[in-house]
């Protein structure tokens, strides 16, 4: 059992308190402690370097207050709670708790911001910066296009991109698929059709061919996690055109869409989600979990700077 916390990120607004609900119960699925976490904007104005953290009274923060009364009657049900309160900028604060939890996880809004965004910006930073997954909880009610991948019962849903694969991701969903008893979609898609520059023919390639390659490697790097998680039924989906389109629609009735993130560059040293994972936060009709990549993660030499191209094929 893992004992680091699950933390949940509240204001107090309704998307929060969604995120908090889907917190919890993935605290009881892991066992784990439960942290719930208020950022005040209100205090005193730090830098997010310096911020001070104070264990709050009961009658100090109205936000934990509101949370501790829903939470109230659980009884053994209940997780261990645990409730902080900081004052600063929740941008700047939120990822940096990613150290000391295994999961992260926040409303898809907040009370802050405009109305008519889709995705907060302490969400963003938190998938983009923390070194623990996060999870992103959207408002009910999304709507997205028709997918062959929606069928009957708990889904989780995970995307491969084959040229760089994400092994952390693979594996946060297989584990998550086996603690909801949900079958395992795994989505690789490749770019179709092929794109050259107005000045470049374009190459002649065979679909077909890409196809065959695509499943091979698909199949190659699913094994391993398959055969840690026996009871996980598995569904390899190598699919043409579009990565985020193909994840987005995937995402109606799913428990879950799992997703990876950029590791570092050499040229791009700062820490980015990609253009694929961005889309699916979006505009996902379910939960999103953002992974960063495996750790020590630091630049790399070896590697090329990523090209407008890969950016959008990657899988996050």
């Amino acid at each position: 059992m893992n004992t680091l916390p699950v933390i949940a990120a509240v204001d107090g607004s309704d998307d929060s308190l969604r995120a908090l609900d889907w917190a919890l119960d993935a605290a009881r699925r892991r066992e784990a402690p439960l942290r719930v976490v208020h950022v005040r904007e209100y205090g005193p104005l730090l830098r997010p370097e310096t911020l001070a953290a104070v264990q709050p009274e009961p009658d100090t923060d109205q936000v934990l207050d509101l949370v501790r009364d829903r939470l109230k009657g659980l009884g053994e049900d209940a997780p261990v709670t645990e409730y902080l309160a900081l004052d600063g900028a929740p941008a700047g604060l939120l990822p940096g708790l990613g150290s000391d939890a295994q999961l992260m996880v926040f409303g898809s809004r907040g009370r802050g911001g405009f109305a008519s965004l889709l995705l907060g910006s302490n969400g963003t930073a938190a998938a983009r910066d923390a070194e623990c997954p996060v999870v992103v909880v959207p408002r009910p009610g999304r709507e997205v296009h028709d997918s062959e991948l929606v069928t009957p019962g708990p889904r989780v849903v995970v995307g491969l991109h084959v040229d760089s694969p994400n092994s952390e991701a693979l594996a946060f969903a297989f584990a998550e698929a086996a603690r909801r008893e949900a079958r395992l979609q795994v989505l690789a898609v490749f770019p179709w059709p092929v794109q050259s520059g107005d000045l470049v023919p374009s190459p002649v390639v065979d679909e077909d061919a890409i196809e065959s390659e695509t499943r091979t490697l698909t199949a190659g790097f699913v094994a391993p996690h398959a055969e840690r998680h026996p009871g996980v039924g598995v569904d390899l989906y190598v699919l043409p055109g579009d990565a985020a389109g193909q994840l987005v629609a995937a995402s109606r009735e799913a428990d879950l869409v799992v997703v990876g993130r950029h590791r570092r560059r050499l040229l791009a040293p700062a820490r980015m989600m990609g253009s694929v994972t961005q889309a699916v936060l979006l505009h996902a009709a379910s939960p999103v979990a953002v992974i960063p990549p495996e750790t020590p993660e630091t630049p790399e030499a070896t590697e090329a700077p990523e090209t407008a191209e890969t950016a959008e094929t990657a899988e996050g």
